[in-house]
């Protein structure tokens, strides 16, 4: 069974890149874009880690992290975030429970090894 990614991003390509980055190293992914899908998507399918965009469209990333660590404490959640710079932004999402934050800039080698860290391949 391949492990379940979950990212919310709403910006389309972002998650189409990590869709295809993921599912060429063996995980089913599924992408939302926004947190009414997310959550949604969480009461119907189970995942073994998520990833949220911290600037959602009109929308906080860190509610939604809120969320899902109130209600499923055990998922585990990278965040991700195209904005510049702002070390107070990684502390608050270290704070309400991310298991990790990455720049959209880094490359998706360090956001795989660090999924790797939370999930197990078969």
């Amino acid at each position: 069974m391949q492990p379940r990614l979950l990212v919310v991003d709403d910006d389309e390509t972002i998650g189409q890149v990590l869709s295809l980055f993921f599912q060429d190293k063996g995980f089913e992914v599924v992408v939302v874009r926004t947190s009414a899908d997310a959550m949604a998507a969480v009461d119907h399918e189970q995942f073994d880690l998520a990833t949220f965009d911290v600037n959602l469209a009109g929308e906080n990333g860190l509610e939604l992290l809120r969320f899902f660590k109130t209600n499923f404490p055990d998922l585990p959640v990278i965040m991700l975030t195209g904005m510049p710079g702002s070390e107070d932004l990684v502390e608050q999402a270290l704070f309400r429970g991310a298991n990790g934050f990455m720049r959209k800039t880094d490359p998706l080698e360090n956001l795989f090894e660090m999924v790797r860290s939370y999930v197990r391949k078969p």
